[in-house]
């Protein structure tokens, strides 16, 4: 379980960024022979990501529905996504693999979504959290002054709606 810190952060991404979100949803819930390889084809993915980051990948969380799974991942370049996606040898086989298997029968749907954030064109907040998904694929630092409201983090003004409470020291 990861530690809980106290108070309010934000994280600091230097320079744009991709935010890609991927994931699986089982459709047909008897038909585990096809849905079970879908969901394990992804770990060997992430192993391979996290132990080369000249490819680009930065941080992933999982994210459990009840039919499914997604994972928001964090990229330094789209053309770095791209070439994964293409060259990728744990990738293509597990594309490959599911076009053979899977194809368009129906029995599980895969999507994704592909966000390219031009430098602070982005915001969020963390309070009471642990280091969590922008935060952990940047810099966790603390919701306070030019960054303590929604508008501030994106370089407007705003008042804060309501009283912030201070960070614990």
């Amino acid at each position: 379980m990861s530690k809980v810190i106290p108070g309010r952060f934000t994280a600091q991404m230097d320079g744009s960024f991709v935010v890609f979100i991927i994931g699986m949803r089982v459709n047909k819930l008897w038909a585990l022979h096809k849905w079970l390889p879908v969901a394990k084809a992804m770990n060997p993915m992430l192993q391979e990501l996290y132990r080369n980051p000249e490819l680009g990948f930065v941080d992933a969380s999982f994210h459990l529905s009840w039919r499914g799974v997604t994972l928001i991942q964090y990229w330094k370049t789209f053309e770095q996504l791209e070439h994964y996606a293409r060259h990728g040898a744990t990738h293509l086989e597990a594309w490959r693999h599911f076009n053979k298997t899977v194809g368009t029968d129906g029995a599980v749907g895969i999507y994704h979504e592909t966000y390219l954030i031009p430098e602070g064109n982005y915001e969020c907040v963390y309070n009471n959290m642990p280091v969590f998904g922008l935060a952990k694929a940047g810099s966790h630092v603390p919701a306070v002054g030019k960054r303590e409201t929604a508008s501030r983090r994106l370089g407007r003004d705003g008042e804060p709606a309501v009283p912030t409470p201070s960070n614990p020291a």
